[in-house]
């Protein structure tokens, strides 16, 4: 028997487990189950994440720098193609609209959906466009952990043609109204755009945007989940420690923005919850260790795990312990990961478990 279904209660938490105790589980895994039933309409900037591993040979002749013999080159998606990554292995039906470009790094991300099997009907391959690209060099020796030593990005040199962006909303209008959410990935480059937001007509619309959160007011969105430097760019202020300083910005920009709830992502600190209709913020623990693997692109399985779990009628709070256990999972997994609807459910019966003890 699953043991978070015993008698079909909730089951009280450890208050080291990342979550709070009056969570129910039994209810957690039935909103799980129901995310193969759930559409999911992406709009955002794809874009391509690069690892090149190798061990340091010696230093240079030429420089003082340090040589790096490669040993061998992987590729994920990164960004909004990060998020559609996520939906796809936890089961969803996603739809992705956004913008490629016809070179490389877009080659490589359309195969990678494919693989998946992912609908790629509704990208854009836009000729002259750059496929941004971030790859990351990681050096190390035999037997030790590689430590990154640099990052080279390769972006678009101007802005998206206006001709690129109205396709876009063109695919991505049609899209948003037959999903049961759409989630909204901005990285500034061009795809996801304020304008296209407010013209969408959708059940629920989730917002990541990296540089311009408050350039969404009033875009009809229902849902966003900043991270706490995202917060403090937002409002030129400094949260740090201090969780009155935590509280009194993340009310305010619920306010702003016009949205139903608001979670802000805050690494080791965990969560904290804001929705229009509570007294007080709620406060989730991470899940898990607090010495990450490597946290690239764990914002984006926040989103995806938080968007598919409203489609699916999970409340905010719910959905962001679902998203929190997710992060939790993701962070201890190298490269750009994903977390799978197999691991997410183990993930709650091994809570429910302990919780038994």
């Amino acid at each position: 028997m699953n043991p978070a279904r015993k008698k079909g209660k909730r089951i009280p938490r450890p208050a080291s487990s990342g979550a709070d105790s009056s969570v129910d589980l039994t209810r957690l895994l039935d909103i799980v189950a129901a995310f193969p039933r759930q559409r999911i309409c992406v709009i955002g900037d794809f874009v391509l994440d690069e690892f090149v591993s190798g061990e340091i040979s010696r230093v240079s002749r030429e420089a003082p720098v340090l040589i790096l013999r490669r040993r061998a080159s992987e590729i994920y998606p990164g960004g909004a193609a990060n998020a559609v990554n996520n939906l796809a292995d936890l089961g969803a039906r996603v739809v992705p609209v956004g913008v490629v470009g016809d070179d490389e790094g877009g080659r490589a991300l359309i195969e990678c959906f494919r693989r998946k099997r992912v609908d790629t009907s509704r990208i854009l391959r836009v000729a002259g466009w750059t496929t941004t690209t971030k790859t990351r060099f990681l050096a190390g020796w035999t037997h030790t952990t590689e430590q990154q030593v640099l990052r080279v990005d390769r972006e678009p040199s101007g802005e998206l043609p206006a001709a690129a962006q109205e396709l876009v909303a063109r695919r991505a209008r049609p899209a948003a109204r037959r999903a049961d959410a759409v989630l909204i990935s901005d990285y500034g480059l061009g795809a996801a755009t304020p304008a296209l937001a407010r013209g969408l007509r959708a059940k629920c619309v989730t917002l990541d945007s990296r540089f311009r959160l408050l350039e969404y007011r009033d875009a009809g969105i229902s849902a966003a989940t900043p991270n706490e430097p995202e917060i403090e760019a937002a409002y030129q202020a400094r949260i740090g420690t201090d969780k009155a300083k935590l509280e009194e910005l993340g009310a305010r920009a619920l306010r702003d923005l016009g949205v139903e709830s608001l979670v802000i992502t805050r690494g080791k600190d965990g969560l904290a919850v804001f929705e229009r209709d509570s007294v007080a913020p709620r406060h989730i623990a991470i899940y898990g260790s607090d010495a990450p693997v490597d946290v690239t692109g764990a914002g984006d399985t926040v989103i995806a795990v938080f968007t598919l779990a409203r489609a699916a009628g999970a409340s905010a709070i719910e959905a962001a312990h679902l998203a929190n256990y997710a992060g939790g999972l993701v962070v201890m997994k190298r490269r750009t990961a994903t977390v799978t609807r197999a691991e997410l459910e183990a993930a709650l019966r091994r809570e429910a478990t302990a919780a038994q003890r």
